[in-house]
């Protein structure tokens, strides 16, 4: 029904005042959008319920990113008729600006889904449960930033072209006033450029384990931003360390480790030293023959000291595990059998001792003063 005909209609009900009939439209038409965007929730929300049905990923995001930016839509379209229907009958200069503002709102709402698809596919690309091979949540939350960003920047000139603003000279003073602000900003930029740097190099991910030898910065990875990295620390506190940072010191990744060490060094006694070439080699068959070990990787026993009060020996062989936890039990494992065999070998741990030798005159001597510091009978 166009207006006039409603008009006509309620001037045959008797309604002959223009500003009442205004407010019964007005009225009239935002029931109707409060209807219509009521009707298009549920749709939707049965759309959902049959899309978790099907294997496609794809259509559960489609329509969860479109279902808020199309109610509101609807909200933006009935309000702005009603504010059309408002200015006909009011004489009010505000109205003048509903035009420019339904396009600027129609404009963002667009902006608005595709920003939410961005997010939703984020998810979808990441998740295990939903792809066999997902993709590095590092490299996804990158390319996710950066198509969110083009997105706004996108929506921000489309904006200020609507408005009557030329682009060009949007650039050019962009161009011009980019120069003042990248010298006032310069930590901020570098900051920037180095969580690109990190998000292009990919010397660790979200998740990781990693450490610096010239910082004290050791955790796991938790975020990646454009300015701050976030590392959760081994005592649970979070640590916040600017991306420009990255970019002037060197970072391990132990999490990329392929396999984990066990370097260590047993002493025997001086008194076992015909037992040490049997128990290095006992040793050794132990560590080749031991399954949680790599015999693939370097595997080293050998006697390579004379120490101040033990024979030493050393052990230098790869787990397969690089988990921590299941590291230390296989290291736990390797030590108990080799302090067996030590034993076995009627061998014995050695420790710090020293032995006192005392020359026979010496003894002699102490003995007589002994004897003449006792009394006469």
């Amino acid at each position: 029904m166009e207006l006039n005909e409603l008009d006509q209609w309620w001037l045959e009900l008797g309604l002959e005042e223009g500003s009442y009939r205004g407010t019964l439209n007005v009225f009239l038409l935002v029931l109707a959008t409060a209807l219509l965007a009521w009707l298009f929730s549920v749709i939707f929300r049965r759309l959902e319920r049959q899309a978790l049905k099907t294997r496609n990923l794809w259509d559960d995001s489609l329509i969860d990113a479109a279902r808020l930016p199309l109610v509101m839509l609807v909200w933006l379209l009935g309000i702005s008729l009603a504010a059309h229907v408002a200015d006909r009958y009011s004489e009010i200069a505000v109205f003048g600006w509903v035009a420019p503002l339904r396009r600027i709102g129609v404009i963002v709402l667009l902006c608005w889904f595709v920003v939410r698809f961005i997010r939703d596919a984020e998810k979808i690309l990441v998740s295990p449960e939903r792809l066999r091979e997902p993709l590095d949540p590092t490299t996804v939350s990158a390319m996710g930033k950066l198509l969110r960003l083009s997105v706004i920047i996108t929506t921000l000139l489309v904006i200020l072209q609507s408005l009557g603003y030329s682009i060009s000279g949007v650039l050019a003073f962009g161009g011009i006033g980019g120069i003042a602000v990248g010298f006032a900003a310069k930590d901020l930029l570098a900051n920037f450029f180095g969580g690109l740097m990190v998000y292009l190099d990919r010397p660790f991910s979200v998740g990781d384990w990693i450490r610096s030898p010239d910082k004290e910065i050791e955790g796991t990875v938790e975020h990646i931003g454009w300015r701050l990295t976030t590392i959760r620390t081994f005592d649970k506190r979070p640590l916040y360390v600017p991306n420009s940072v990255f970019t002037s010191i060197a970072v391990q990744n132990p999490s990329r480790m392929s396999h984990r060490r066990i370097y260590e060094t047993f002493g025997l006694r001086y008194d076992d030293a015909a037992q040490i070439a049997a128990v290095v080699e006992q040793v050794k068959q132990m560590l080749l023959s031991h399954e949680d070990l790599d015999t693939s990787q370097t595997l080293i026993v050998n006697f390579n000291a004379f120490n101040e009060s033990s024979l030493d020996f050393f052990v230098y062989t790869f787990t397969r595990t690089t988990n921590w936890i299941e590291y230390h039990r296989v290291k736990q494992d390797v030590l108990l059998k080799i302090l067996a065999i030590i034993e076995e070998a009627g061998a014995e741990v050695a420790f710090p001792t020293r032995t006192l030798h005392v020359p026979e005159f010496a003894g002699m001597a102490l003995e007589s003063r002994e004897a003449s510091a006792q009394p006469a009978p």
